[in-house]
């Protein structure tokens, strides 16, 4: 074996000069342009939370006023006026009608990079029961699941766009939709040119399990693709004591829908949810010594991907057919896909996930950023999802001390609103570090 080769003494100067290198150069100099990156968007967040928390009154009073005059579907012009109204007091241009009541803001240079953030502002057809001095005007209205919330604040960011908006570094599009809860109202927008050439899209929505100050983002399937079905099975009709003169369409429905419940329990792969749920029945005559002629069902599907959804809606006309022509009746299977399209599965981009994580941990903290569960609802964001990558998040607002606690949908919902300047300052720096980061291709240190 030969001896080791003798160890070479470097001058001292060479050696502060690599020295020097690697900490420029090496993990040093990484973390600390991490770090320094890190800081400059903190002190960015902390500014717009500031400036948007600086507007509360405002954004309290613009969502009061949604809140009191609710509006459905696409038959939003008083909640369209009302933002119109918000936006040229801002001096802030937009496209208007699309999807009937809809608009589409724009702010910046008109120019790539673009971004789009949307709202939905429709209403439930739902009796609001929450005793309050802005209660809903609007018999048998309310805005449950927090539309004039998302509203309000999408307002809000477009304030704070507008006065920052020398220094964006590319477009951002404000998309206010309607008919998201009933008719599918993101696929008219799209076919009307709301997305114009964004390259990513950012939705938001109010969470009543998680507080207030908090946001929940989770990458790949977040919400499930949803539809409805209905079935009309149509037999003899007779006199309750003849039975025998009777082609009975009760039986059939009846196994029918117990036969439907085999679906999710017994062909569904259990790691991709399905729900089956049957919601109403209801036949062609209410007499108590009459077999009706037909009997109505129908009710909702939901799967968490798309084509696990349209498998169970292809086993639900097989099985309701099949049932029925055993008992010698004729069925009719089908869905309002005239006014409610399927709704895909919504699938968050990861990389943009990232995004949201990253922003929100500027704005509100680490720790109030938390990882999400799917739930097996749908949402019409899904359709923007499969023109250009997105992601929706969710804002928390539950709050005791106020009776925030209550989850969408009910008639007793109600919104702690200090989540207002908390929104309007996410979407704000959301889209704002997004477009600083892709402006000619570049990407942040963070």
């Amino acid at each position: 074996m030969s001896p080791p080769p003798p160890l070479v003494m470097l001058p001292a100067f060479l050696v502060f000069f690599l020295l020097t290198m690697s900490i420029r150069t090496g993990p040093l100099a990484a973390t600390a342009a991490t770090t320094t990156a890190w800081s400059r968007d903190r002190g960015y967040a902390e500014e717009i939370l500031s400036a948007a928390r600086a507007d509360k009154d405002w954004l309290v009073l613009i969502r009061r006023k949604l809140h009191e005059n609710p509006e459905l579907n696409f038959d939003l012009f008083n909640t369209s006026a009302l933002i119109r109204d918000q936006l040229d007091q801002l001096g802030v241009d937009y496209d208007y009608p699309v999807a009937k009541t809809g608009l589409v803001a724009q702010i910046g240079s008109g120019r790539p990079p673009i971004v789009a953030l949307r709202a939905d502002m429709d209403a439930l057809p739902l009796q609001e029961e929450v005793e309050w001095e802005h209660k809903s005007k609007v018999d048998g209205v309310m805005h449950g699941c927090g539309h004039d919330v998302h509203t309000a604040m999408l307002l809000g960011a477009a304030k704070l766009l507008s006065q920052r908006k020398d220094k964006l570094k590319g477009t951002v599009r404000l998309l206010f939709q309607p008919a998201e809860e009933d008719g599918g109202g993101a696929p008219h927008m799209i076919s009307e040119g709301a997305l114009g050439d964004a390259e990513a899209i950012f939705g938001m929505h109010v969470d009543s399990e998680e507080p207030t100050g908090s946001i929940v983002s989770t990458a790949g399937p977040i919400l499930a693709s949803d539809c409805y079905f209905e079935a009309k099975i149509v037999g003899k009709g007779a006199h309750a004591s003849e039975p025998h003169k009777s082609t009975d369409p009760i039986v059939a429905a009846a196994l029918s829908i117990l036969a439907l419940q085999q679906l999710t329990s017994r062909e569904a792969d259990p790691f991709y949810s399905q729900v089956l749920s049957v919601t109403y029945i209801r036949s062609a005559t209410e007499s108590n010594d009459v077999i009706p002629q037909f009997v109505e069902f129908g009710g909702a599907l939901t799967s968490l991907t798309t084509e696990g959804l349209l498998r169970l809606l292809q086993r639900v006309k097989e099985i309701v057919v099949g049932v029925a022509n055993m008992y010698k009746c004729e069925a009719y299977v089908g869905m309002r896909e005239g006014e409610n399209p399927i709704y895909p599965a919504t699938i968050n981009d990861e990389i943009l996930h990232g995004h949201v994580k990253r922003v929100g941990g500027l704005v509100l903290g680490p720790d109030n950023v938390k990882e999400g569960k799917r739930v097996m609802a749908g949402e019409d964001f899904s359709f923007y999802q499969e023109v250009i990558p997105g992601v929706i998040f969710l804002v928390g607002i539950r709050n005791e001390n106020v009776g925030s606690v209550h989850p969408p949908h009910s008639s007793l919902f109600f919104v702690d609103e200090d989540v207002l300047p908390i929104g309007a300052a996410l979407h704000t720096a959301v889209a704002e570090i997004y477009l600083r980061e892709h402006e000619h291709g570049s990407h942040s240190d963070l």
